[in-house]
């Protein structure tokens, strides 16, 4: 019978959940998620047509968007049956460091393009034959 036990940084170790469980939280998650995504923009156009900006308000919200993403990455690994090590301790991150959300093509913050073919993708693969 497989191991089913990872570590824990805190307690020495914990069982992981069966996997329909795995994907049921994952699942839940990601509705979370779209429904999060949906009320930001819906926070953002509102204190815009009211022109009170509440910055603390937004960065709240998306640091929520952050941790639904890094546990839905966490899940995945599990799924996957690997402990990934993300980078920086979080999730993935662009070159001007901040994160980079799940589905996103290009960085929220500095608008780079994240797709395969942008020039970030084609500088860390300049090795490779062209």
């Amino acid at each position: 019978m497989a191991d089913h036990t990872i570590a824990s940084p805190t307690t020495g170790a914990y069982d992981v959940p069966p996997a329909r469980e795995l994907k049921r939280e994952r699942k839940a998650l990601l509705e979370v998620r779209e429904e999060r995504l949906r009320d930001l923009g819906g926070l953002a156009l509102e204190m815009y047509k009211r022109d009170r900006f509440n910055a603390g308000l937004v960065v709240e919200r998306c640091a929520e968007l952050v941790a639904i993403e890094a546990r839905v990455q966490e899940i995945d690994a599990l799924l996957d049956g690997t402990a990934r090590i993300r980078r920086g301790g979080g999730g993935a991150v662009c070159i001007c460091g901040a994160p980079i959300l799940l589905g996103a093509r290009f960085c929220a913050s500095c608008g780079r393009s994240l797709a395969p073919g942008s020039a970030e993708s084609r500088q860390a693969g300049s090795d490779a034959p062209g």
